[in-house]
């Protein structure tokens, strides 16, 4: 497999080399993509002194953008497999090589690390998260154990014919969703639950979850 793993970035100088060389440990042969989406902390910076590919955006245009412009940069470059991980360390790199083995052996297009829902998972996000599950499994008819993860695995078919809305957060449901509708076939990995850490989430509790809840809704009416 030709491993490209996309890392969106936005004030994450604190944590980006850690989670650099991590990943470089853990896939040797992988293309790294860091999309610096509009930092102003010198996080893109540090991802190319580590000598890896920065695309950069010059304004916050939102996780999903970055997703987006990353994706297609790993495919351009050829890569046939896509891992998608977070730059604030809550993604552990070296769970990546067991995100890959489920699409190496031809079980899974789309593999969600799945992270449990204990007491490491602040309890807001422990009852969001079994929502969001629940209503992915019901509207893809295929068992998904966590629906807001983003440390993903999945197919260059996946990634080429899966074209989500959304710049924010919701890029991500609507991605898992559309993937389910068109009939990938979707698997769990448990992998930590990891919160906190050296960089602050840019998730914001209203306005993101109203989008993402809204991507749900579209799809259960629909």
């Amino acid at each position: 497999m030709r491993v490209g793993v996309v890392i969106p970035a936005f004030q994450a100088v604190a944590t980006i080399g850690d989670v650099l060389t991590r990943t470089r440990s853990a896939v040797p042969e992988a293309q790294i993509i860091v999309v610096d989406d509009g930092s102003t902390d010198g996080g893109g910076t540090a991802a190319a002194a580590a000598r890896e590919t920065v695309i950069g955006h010059h304004e916050n245009l939102g996780k999903g953008a970055a997703l987006r412009d990353g994706i297609h940069e790993a495919i351009r470059r050829g890569v046939t497999v896509v891992v998608t991980a977070d730059a604030d360390g809550q993604h552990p790199p070296e769970e990546i090589p067991r995100l890959l083995r489920p699409i190496a052996e031809g079980k899974a297009d789309l593999v969600l690390g799945a992270r449990q829902r204990n007491h490491m998972m602040p309890l807001s996000r422990r009852f969001t998260n079994w929502l969001s599950a629940s209503l992915a499994s019901r509207i893809g008819g295929q068992q998904v154990r966590d629906a807001q993860t983003g440390f993903r695995a999945f197919t260059r078919e996946v990634a080429e014919r899966v074209q989500p809305l959304g710049d924010r957060y919701e890029f991500e449901a609507n991605f898992l969703l559309d993937a389910l509708r068109a009939g990938y076939r979707v698997v769990s990995v448990e992998v930590p639950t990891i919160y906190g850490g050296g960089a602050r989430s840019h998730f914001r509790p209203w306005s993101d979850s109203w989008r993402m809840a809204r991507a749900f809704a579209r799809r259960i009416v629909a």
